[in-house]
């Protein structure tokens, strides 16, 4: 019945998210001469989160938690997830040859042809993927990768 319990697994996942946080925050200065140091604040509350998620866990080993069959999708559902997760893949594997816009417009292309007409779902990507160029790109000044077009 344990390994079929979903709580144990969501409470194994974010005392590992906090374990890497108190980790990480070890490397920075705790106090300093006027208070606090930038190490203070992720030290306490991963450490709180940490022991948070061992009493959800003790907790959910007691009783019984949520089943995994009752919370992982089906059907359609399972479809999305699945072209999601395979889209972010894509993403992340091409962004850096052929640039933010086309492999955004790419992602979104994907996602968004299943539930509108192909050029409907085409306009959309291209146009969201250009204005977050050009709002992260051009407006803030935050580098995202462009291919040899510069875009």
């Amino acid at each position: 019945m344990l390994l079929k319990n979903a709580s144990v697994y969501l409470g194994l996942v974010i005392l590992l998210f906090a374990s890497i946080i108190f980790w990480q925050s070890l490397e920075y200065v705790y106090y300093t001469d006027t208070g606090p140091g930038p190490g203070f604040f992720p030290l306490w509350l991963s450490g709180g989160l940490a022991v948070v998620s061992l009493i959800y866990i003790i907790t959910s080993i007691k009783k019984d938690g949520i089943l995994l069959s009752e919370i992982i999708p089906r059907g359609e559902g399972a479809r999305n997830i699945l072209s999601l997760l395979a889209g972010t893949l894509f993403l992340l594997l091409t962004i850096n040859y052929i640039g933010f816009v086309l492999a955004a417009s790419i992602l979104l292309f994907c996602l968004l042809v299943r539930f509108y007409r192909w050029y409907l779902g085409l306009g959309i990507s291209l146009v969201v993927s250009l204005c977050l160029f050009f709002i992260f790109y051009t407006l803030l000044g935050i580098p995202l990768p462009v291919n040899y077009l510069g875009w």
